[in-house]
């Protein structure tokens, strides 16, 4: 291809569809494509988490998580009610179910009412009043925290971009890619044969594969994505009516995993999750998944075996649950006793990206990466499809001010670094 975009956006899930749908809005005379692998889009992550708009509930005070997610929030909404998607104001109950966890719900409380998030707490029987089939030592409500589609939501944004002029490349994988002075070449394969794209600017929205990019462009990062699988279950349809709010336990502040939680989907449908197991496939979604590449570039990452022993007796609880359904099922009972293995049935499996450091950190913020003709989103972690709205006008921002020709040529004095 011959044409010289200005902006070419590498990822179809729903942080990338937001920022191009964005960007083209505020540069409608703009040239942008959408680079997308799949034959759909919202194919990875978007497409595979449990539909929660979140409230902002778990984030440190002032950091970019907490301050996107509660943007949003309102705005996700907003969109639906726009463009008359449908979604489910249900609130979320954050239960107590021993007395260490009762320790942490009074802290998690306290940093809700810093977030300045709307929330009530509830005693034992104001729990029971609530939900009468979910038992606790007492339980945050959360009013703000909804349901929805994220794939209904990207498409509608897809839609709208291609009507102001954007275009959208399904089924193309990047290959490799080469940043030159005044421009960025993207070298492409669909079906099996290749091309190339060619822009004033890259935005990297890749999720599982965004550390790849990162090192295609020769970009100085210290992470690495390694990928996490969240088991669920569906339960069977006699307890589609079981709760009436989303049950989530109070979570492990050293761990960037929720735990199993109850979450009404837009459905109807009830689902039991995730766990948290790793992965030995970045996009491995069966039960059995293995991937030589992606394991052996896992294996030689120092970050990897140090985050592993970070959490070693967790991983090792999570592992044997993953195969014990007993196991399982055991931290649902402890806030939803009726509930039976039997009740536990197939539900298809999603899979974190999850950027962790040479040290062992998980990254738990948003991380971006820049040279002088790219930026890339390395690390874009739950509440990521809440927070997309918001997500892609602050990449929108960071774009135009990085690709302004002044800036530019500014950088382009410098060795690229992460950010």
């Amino acid at each position: 291809m011959d044409k010289m975009y200005d902006y070419i956006v590498v990822g179809g899930g729903i942080v990338g569809i937001s920022t191009a749908w964005q960007l083209k809005q505020r540069s409608p005379d703009a040239s942008i494509i959408v680079v997308e692998k799949e034959d759909q889009l919202a194919s990875h992550q978007t497409g595979h988490n449990s539909g929660v708009i979140h409230a902002g509930v778990y984030y440190a005070p002032g950091s970019l998580k907490a301050t996107l997610c509660k943007a949003g929030e309102k705005a996700t909404k907003a969109f639906c009610i726009e463009h008359h998607i449908p979604f489910e104001q249900c609130g979320k109950l954050l239960v107590a179910s021993d007395n260490t966890e009762l320790e942490r719900m009074h802290a998690l409380y306290d940093r809700c009412l810093e977030n300045n998030i709307e929330v009530k707490l509830l005693n034992q029987e104001q729990l029971r009043q609530q939900e009468p089939n979910i038992t606790g030592f007492g339980a945050i409500l959360v009013t703000a925290t909804g349901i929805v589609d994220y794939k209904t939501i990207t498409n509608k944004m897809a839609d709208l971009f291609v009507t102001l002029g954007g275009e959208i490349t399904k089924r193309t994988e990047v290959t490799a890619v080469e940043e030159k002075p005044d421009s960025v070449e993207v070298e492409c394969k669909s079906d099996s044969q290749p091309f190339q794209l060619k822009g004033k600017f890259l935005i990297s929205c890749a999720g599982l594969m965004a550390d790849r990019l990162t090192r295609m462009m020769n970009i100085a990062t210290d992470f690495q994505i390694i990928p996490y699988r969240g088991e669920y279950y569906r339960l069977a349809s006699q307890h589609n009516q079981i709760v009436n709010h989303l049950i989530y336990p109070i979570p492990d502040p050293e761990l960037p995993f929720l735990g199993v939680h109850l979450t009404r989907m837009i459905d109807g449908t009830v689902t039991v999750g995730p766990n948290a197991v790793q992965g030995w496939k970045r996009e491995g979604y069966d039960r059995i998944n293995f991937s030589a590449k992606d394991t052996a570039e896992m294996l030689i990452f120092k970050g990897f075996w140090k985050v592993t022993a970070n959490h070693f007796k967790a991983g090792l609880t999570e592992t044997k649950n993953s195969w014990w359904k007993p196991g399982y099922l055991k931290r649902v009972n402890k806030y939803c006793p009726q509930l039976t293995t039997a009740d536990l049935q197939p539900y298809p499996a999603g899979i974190r990206a999850q950027a962790v450091l040479s040290d062992g950190t998980l990254v738990h913020d948003f991380l971006f990466a820049e040279s002088p003709r790219s930026l890339h989103v390395c690390n874009a972690p739950s509440p990521a499809a809440t927070s997309a709205i918001p997500i892609g006008n602050y990449i929108c921002d960071k774009v135009q001010a990085a690709s302004d020709p002044v800036n530019v040529t500014a950088q382009q004095r410098h060795a690229p670094t992460s950010a």
